[in-house]
């Protein structure tokens, strides 16, 4: 434009401190060190004003006069653009803070839940299955960047190993997400949703390998297998003994503490505090 002064070759060889006005406001700023910068100059209300752009680093001459037309914009209609710009990036960190990763998502979840749950255990299960096979890959990410992609590559790969727990770790995925978006943090269809959706990507678990079992032991032989477990010493041995008695899962054995097993001082027996 003819209003227009300066040229990209004027901006690269201007080195004297100072200001060389392009036109409209818009003005190239060197400092005393050479360091160049854009500045659009205006008045509002009967008050000189000055708007820095930018350095030249960053923004070209084009793209300066670019900003300064939408700063002239914004000044025809008795708005200042240095305020405008202000209450922008106000908005917009009010916005990155409202962001949620999943793992604050899934920890907002567990505490608003753990109330409700009758079994203590119930939430150490969630924190386990979450920190052991979805935190390593979704844990840090924006929930609002989770999609039907990044949730496979979370279960997929224990869908057919552990189809149990990958089960269980889609419901909870599914769970955190249907939370995130009622209180506002994602939009748009649950990506871990299994009717209509997953059920189309991965086989159903009824339809994956069966789970080999342990061969049972004939119930004639039960009584020799005990004599010869109760002649073995160790805590391993008195673990076994203790779950075939009382038909108790292995699990539950080996998470059971003392006080699960009544006063032992009172009724001493064949596990005693001290094994």
């Amino acid at each position: 434009m003819a209003s227009e002064k300066l040229t990209v070759l004027k901006v690269l060889r201007a080195r004297t401190p100072g200001l060389l006005n392009d036109g409209k406001g818009l003005s190239l700023r060197i400092a005393g060190g050479g360091t160049q910068s854009w500045v659009f100059r205006f008045m509002l209300a009967g008050r000189a004003r000055e708007m820095g752009l930018g350095s030249v680093a960053d923004v070209t001459l084009a793209e300066a006069r670019d900003l300064a037309r939408d700063a002239r914009r914004l000044c025809k209609q008795g708005v200042d653009p240095i305020e405008a710009r202000r209450a922008q990036r106000a908005a917009q960190r009010v916005e990155r803070a409202k962001i949620m990763t999943l793992q604050e998502c899934a920890t907002a979840y567990i505490a608003a839940h753990r109330a409700g749950w009758k079994n203590k255990k119930h939430a150490s299960q969630w924190q386990q299955t979450l920190e052991g096979y979805v935190y390593p890959i979704l844990g840090p990410l924006p929930v609002l960047a989770i999609d039907t992609a990044l949730v496979m590559k979370a279960i997929e790969p224990i869908w057919t190993k552990k189809p149990e727990t990958a089960s269980r770790v889609r419901g909870r995925i599914e769970a955190i997400l249907d939370w995130a978006a009622v209180c506002g943090h994602r939009r748009g269809e649950n990506p871990a949703r299994w009717k209509g959706h997953l059920e189309n990507l991965l086989p159903k678990k009824s339809k994956v390998r069966r789970v080999e079992r342990h061969a049972a032991l004939p119930y004639p032989e039960i009584g020799y297998f005990m004599e010869a477990l109760r002649r073995q010493g160790g805590i391993s041995a008195r673990a076994l003994e203790f779950a075939i008695l009382t038909a108790t899962r292995t699990a539950e054995v080996l998470g059971a503490t003392w006080n699960e097993l009544g006063d032992l001082a009172r009724r001493p027996g064949r596990f005693p505090p001290n094994v």
